[in-house]
């Protein structure tokens, strides 16, 4: 097998599993493990994973985006935990958004049910979470469904958020960095994103670690546009204040 079908064939197993692990892909492609280290750099190097401690993770970018069934079993308890604490930054908001992605459903499940709320979402999943719950006001956008996120896109979408005024936006991305900000690969969804960062008063971003320093296609926010970010402890602290330093509290959990 030469180094580039291998190269291939270890994106294709991340892309399935979530990610790699430099000892069992050296057992199964039979290859030194410094042979895997090296594949995963130009793999890297290349944008298509990011390395981690002992092995990598894909990066999702505009030909590859993993679905909301698949997010649901990765991170799970990290998410869960970071959709606890961005709830609690709810303060007197009354009318709310809920991005996309199993995260801000999450955050969904995590809101308040002794209060009145308005709750605009895109999410099919975050609206089914909330459309029972008594005193929950929900708006869900119009548009073309996409179905591996369950999601509304598109002008209809664009158009509805047009008229609101949003106190407090929970906001998702496929990546956060320092030099890109805010990254989807799908620039369908980047226009409902980015409408929602310039009607929303609040904006909250709300990931798990493994999102930080990736980048894909459509940039449609700055760091500086949000005023919170949560995430977890895999986030080093070191790399939370070089977040910090460009203006959002930056809560690890």
């Amino acid at each position: 097998m030469g180094a580039e079908e291998r190269q291939r064939r270890i994106l294709g197993i991340a892309r399935r599993a979530g990610s790699v692990n430099v000892a069992e892909l050296s057992g199964e492609l039979d290859v030194a493990k410094e042979t895997v280290r090296r594949d995963l750099r130009v793999l890297e190097d290349h944008g298509l994973v990011r390395r981690t401690h002992g092995g990598a993770y894909p990066v999702e970018s505009a030909g590859f985006e993993t679905t909301l069934a698949f997010r649901t079993t990765m991170n799970v308890p990290e998410k869960r935990r970071i959709a606890s604490a961005a709830a609690d930054l709810l303060g007197d908001a009354e009318a709310v958004f809920i991005d996309e992605g199993f995260t801000p459903q999450l955050i969904a499940e995590a809101l308040p049910r002794n209060r009145k709320l308005t709750v605009v979402t895109a999410s099919l999943a975050a609206a089914g979470v909330l459309a029972a719950s008594p005193g929950m006001t929900v708006l869900l956008l119009g548009g073309r469904v996409r179905g591996g996120t369950l999601a509304t896109v598109d002008h209809w979408a664009t158009a509805m958020l047009g008229g609101f005024v949003i106190d407090l936006a929970f906001i998702g991305a496929n990546g956060i960095s320092r030099e890109h900000g805010l990254t989807t690969p799908d620039p369908a969804v980047s226009e409902v994103k980015a409408k929602v960062m310039r009607v929303a008063r609040r904006r909250v971003f709300a990931g798990v670690h493994t999102k930080f320093g990736a980048a894909s296609f459509c940039r449609f926010a700055e760091v500086a546009d949000v005023e919170a970010i949560v995430t977890d402890t895999g986030l080093p602290v070191a790399e939370a204040h070089r977040y910090s330093l460009l203006g959002p509290q930056v809560i690890r959990v």
